[in-house]
């Protein structure tokens, strides 16, 4: 920064108070502290009656929140089984079309194997992929083992492709595993000979281990239960677990014949395993036979909002005293409080160091001014000023003098600037604009050079300046709504008459003016 600062003849720091302000309602209940105790005391009345009130009608809120959330773990639970039922369908797919391949199925067992199976059969809780033939044989196996010995064509998931050409993908009932003696389902889909017979299967040999680690995830209260059924009413997995259930037909309990008869619901009844009166909240999970329900135990429920039901009368009252006696200190403050608010609202519209207000501020009475003019059929116009030659002022002398010859400026266009509708603005930088309603382009052709008259009577010393002193060169433009398609136009227009000021040598005034239609230059 150079030391160099010129004399202080011509500067003044000045800020420009804006004339117009907004007044909120704080504003307002400031001068009138004792009606914001009154009001506080009537909503802290009326707050604690309904609190009160409404306790009772609690009840049902917390039940319907209970629901909600059952939907979500049933949502949770269906589309986990639903996305990896869809991985391991493909993966049986996969294995289907290269069983059905002659020249796959003839590869050695090495590359048979890559072929067959990918790397989904190898999940946590898939214990076997196996390709089997129409008599139930294993031909292939995705484990790196001897085929099992033995036919297992006395299987459900083998009989039910055997009898069925359009079964597509079979879920099995549970059962105890052969090989592993672990419980399982088996997940089967057809192979087909070249001429459309029965050739084999692909399975999937899913442990109901999954559905158990699934269900243990979750938790719906010390009472609650957590189950998978399949759709004839064969307990799939529980939770709380219970061996004695787990495999079993639970299809002529009422409960059950209310979800066999929808795709998803809710309802409250007593469970018919342990006479536990529970909220279900179920779904049929997609794409396999399964129901997906939530039961969280009633007791379980309402026991936190019976416990907060004791409390929460006498918390009500305590805080609506509270409020009250707040109310009234507040309302001793709100005075001040509301003078805050003014300045904030002065501030967030002003620009700082010229006081003038801000771009946001004038873009916003700019917009206002046109619907106006509009309406009224008057002409508006524009100026938009430039400090000319500005960064080699502040290169020489400094940004801090440089800062006060902006407030200088802002201070001479504000002189010249009269009638209480025009607006001054700080547009940002070394750029000010100046928005004068219901002015032809004659008046602002005068207020423009009384603008550049004021500043140059500043005499505000620039030695980077050809011309000596700090000037500034004004686009003025003028037009009647709509033209030139909207008030950012009528700016633009004005910013162009700028730039022939600019370029006229600057220290000078170039107005053009534009009517609804067309645009012409003076």
């Amino acid at each position: 920064m150079n030391p160099l600062s010129p004399p202080a003849t011509g500067l003044r720091k000045r800020r420009i108070r804006p004339r117009w302000t907004a007044v909120g309602m704080a504003s307002a209940l400031s001068r009138h502290p004792l009606l914001a105790g009154v009001a506080g005391t009537v909503v802290a009345v009326l707050m604690a009656s309904l609190s009160i009130g409404t306790l009772y009608q609690g009840r049902q809120g917390v039940l319907d929140h209970a629901r909600e959330t059952s939907a979500n773990l049933v949502a949770i639970i269906s589309s986990d089984i639903a996305r990896n039922v869809e991985i391991y369908n493909l993966s049986l797919n996969a294995m289907v079309e290269g069983a059905q391949n002659p020249a796959i199925m003839e590869l050695p067992p090495a590359l048979r194997h890559q072929i067959l199976f990918d790397r989904a059969i190898s999940a946590a809780y898939i214990s076997g992929a196996y390709v089997l033939d129409a008599h139930g044989n294993v031909t292939a196996e995705a484990k790196d083992a001897p085929f099992p010995a033995g036919s297992f064509a006395d299987r459900e998931y083998f009989y039910a492709q055997q009898r069925s050409p359009s079964a597509g993908l079979y879920f099995s009932h549970p059962f105890a595993s052969r090989l592993r003696g672990t419980p399982t389902i088996g997940m089967s889909r057809r192979v087909n000979a070249p001429d459309g017979s029965f050739a084999g299967i692909a399975l999937l040999a899913m442990n109901l281990a999954y559905f158990n680690s699934l269900l243990d995830k979750l938790n719906v209260g010390a009472e609650g239960s957590i189950f998978i059924i399949h759709q004839d009413g064969t307990m799939i997995a529980r939770k709380p677990f219970r061996e004695n259930i787990v495999g079993h037909k639970i299809a002529s309990s009422l409960t059950f014949s209310r979800m066999a008869n929808a795709g998803s619901g809710s309802y409250v009844a007593v469970s018919p395993v342990d006479g536990v009166r529970r909220l279900y909240t179920f779904s049929r999970v997609p794409g396999t036979p399964f129901i997906a329900a939530v039961a969280p135990a009633e007791d379980d429920v309402l026991g936190p909002w019976r416990e907060r039901s004791r409390i929460v009368g006498a918390l009500t009252l305590l805080s609506g005293l509270s409020f009250v006696a707040v109310s009234w200190l507040l309302a001793l403050s709100l005075r001040e409080r509301g003078r805050a608010q003014e300045e904030l609202v002065l501030l967030a519209g002003t620009d700082a160091l010229t006081g003038l207000p801000n771009r946001r501020a004038f873009d916003e009475r700019m917009d206002d001014e046109w619907r106006r003019g509009r309406r009224a059929g008057t002409p508006l116009s524009m100026l938009f000023i430039d400090v000319d030659y500005f960064k080699p002022y502040n290169d020489t002398y400094g940004h801090a003098l440089g800062d006060d010859a902006l407030a200088t400026i802002a201070h001479s266009i504000a002189t010249a600037v009269h009638r209480p509708g025009d607006v001054p603005a700080r547009y940002g930088g070394e750029e000010f604009v100046v928005l004068l309603p219901d002015t032809p382009s004659e008046g602002a052709l005068h207020i423009a050079e009384a603008i550049r008259q004021h500043v140059l009577a500043c005499a505000i010393p620039h030695r980077a300046s050809p011309l000596g002193t700090v000037t500034v060169s004004i686009g003025c433009a003028t037009a009647s709504p709509p033209g030139l398609g909207g008030a950012y136009g009528l700016l633009g227009a004005a910013d162009q008459q700028l730039y022939k000021a600019k370029a006229a040598g600057r220290d000078c005034v170039r107005p053009s003016a534009h009517t609804s239609a067309a645009v012409t230059s003076a």
